[in-house]
């Protein structure tokens, strides 16, 4: 067993402290990919990303937070765009970079710590969260908020995609939008302008997916 791996046996966190879903569930989100696909990883990205950039949303460099596998990471990446996908789960990101690889694609992956994202040393004109919200707690929130903003241009545009509180089969971790709005609100360098009913699809709900809201928000 090579030094790495050892450290990563004694510690699964790999010295970061775990999110409350870790937390709740005694596992590093990088077990979620070891024996199959992970319930959100779905093999394509989701629909809400797919039209948002067909409407012209995304411009500039792109950061998906969260990124998983980087199917989201991929679309946006093939329409030309500049993108990072940053994850903690490591075998997610070697998916990613592998499927960047058979599809001819330039995506770029990387090891991040989503409450850390200053570590990056870089900033963003668009910045997206397709299910990283909602699996936080609201102690949780407002470090991951702060995280965002000190990597998203001033002027520029965050898309959150969180599972919804209205219209039957929710997912597990659903959010209201008022909770949507008390997050990101002018006082910590946000302005919320809008929020709309989607869906979010997963390998657990059916073809139309589960009730969500996309939230475009901006840096101000």
């Amino acid at each position: 067993m090579s030094e790495r791996s050892g450290t990563l046996a004694e510690d699964p966190f790999n010295g970061r402290n775990p999110t409350s879903h870790e937390r709740m569930t005694g596992l590093p989100w990088d077990a979620s990919y070891r024996d199959g696909p992970a319930p959100w990883d779905i093999g394509r990205p989701q629909p809400a990303v797919v039209r948002r950039a067909f409407r012209g949303g995304f411009a500039g460099a792109v950061l998906d937070a969260g990124c998983g596998t980087g199917d989201n990471a991929l679309h946006v990446a093939s329409l030309g765009f500049s993108v990072l996908g940053v994850d903690v789960a490591e075998t997610a990101l070697a998916i990613a970079r592998k499927k960047a690889a058979d599809r001819g694609i330039a995506a770029e992956f990387a090891v991040a710590d989503a409450f850390r994202l200053e570590r990056l040393g870089r900033r963003f004109e668009t910045v997206m969260d397709c299910g990283m919200f909602h699996t936080c707690d609201g102690d949780e929130r407002p470090a991951y908020v702060a995280s965002l903003a000190s990597v998203t241009e001033h002027g520029g545009t965050l898309y959150v995609l969180c599972f919804s509180d209205e219209g039957p089969d929710t997912g597990p971790h659903p959010v209201t939008q008022e909770e949507l709005r008390a997050a990101f609100d002018p006082g910590n360098g946000w302005n919320v302008a809008a929020i709309e009913p989607d869906r979010v699809q997963t390998r657990y709900h059916d073809d139309d997916g589960a009730p969500a809201w996309f939230a475009t928000i901006k840096r101000i």
